[in-house]
């Protein structure tokens, strides 16, 4: 990726505030004034993995590019405090997930969640999440990021060994009636609505969608 000005691109003047554009895979993804600092992948995540090496953390990792304009980096912990669900193949991880972004649709951030391996789903268990934001300055040579290693034994400490009580009693939790129990939630969240139409009670295809995956996964 890389910044060029809109005037070199085009042979045009741009107005004052879309003087540059931000350049992904060879795509224009986002058009940006003078004072935006460009922030990356290539930087960023090193800069993040060299954090976690420096903390003496043992990880793996997996990469989510969306349209070449979003960005999400997993480091996965293979840490002693792993824990078993069900059976003794399915783990559940510390996970840590970097986003960066060209087109402004994210923030340049991290938070804590956790990764479950069999079924290789990031759970992210929003009142646990402990997230933090990464300054940087304009000429981005320099990333103020946090010190890990002090964030992780936090989490680790308040909150992992917590949510695990709660993962040990979702272990002997049995749902009787699926169709209902999605029906509820959906009521309770207002994620989206359950029903397809005011005329129509029956699930809507979103809520078919959970609805497969929960018997899927059961």
């Amino acid at each position: 990726s890389e910044m060029k000005s809109l005037k070199s691109l085009t042979q045009m003047e741009s107005r004052r505030g879309l003087e540059n554009a931000i350049i992904s895979n060879g795509k224009i993804v986002n058009v940006v004034s003078n004072s935006y600092g460009h922030i990356p992948n290539q930087l960023f995540f090193k800069k993040a993995e060299e954090m976690l090496t420096d903390a003496q953390l043992n990880f793996h990792k997996r990469t989510i590019n969306k349209n070449d304009r979003s960005f999400i980096t997993d480091f996965i912990i293979d840490d002693k405090s792993q824990f078993t669900v069900k059976n003794d193949e399915d783990l559940i991880l510390p996970m840590l997930r970097f986003k960066n972004s060209y087109d402004g649709s994210e923030k340049t951030s991290g938070h804590f969640g956790f990764y479950r391996e069999v079924c290789s789903n990031g759970l992210h268990v929003s009142q646990v999440e402990i997230e933090f934001s990464i300054k940087y300055s304009k000429n981005n040579t320099h990333l103020i990021m946090p010190r890990l290693k002090n964030l992780f034994d936090k989490f680790l400490t308040n909150e992992f060994y917590t949510i695990t009580k709660n993962f040990d009693k979702m272990k002997e939790f049995k749902i009787i009636d699926i169709q209902e129990f999605v029906k509820a939630i959906l009521h309770r969240t207002k994620l989206f609505r359950y029903e397809c139409s005011d005329k129509n009670s029956g699930p809507s295809k979103k809520s078919r969608e959970v609805i497969e995956i929960l018997n899927y996964e059961a």
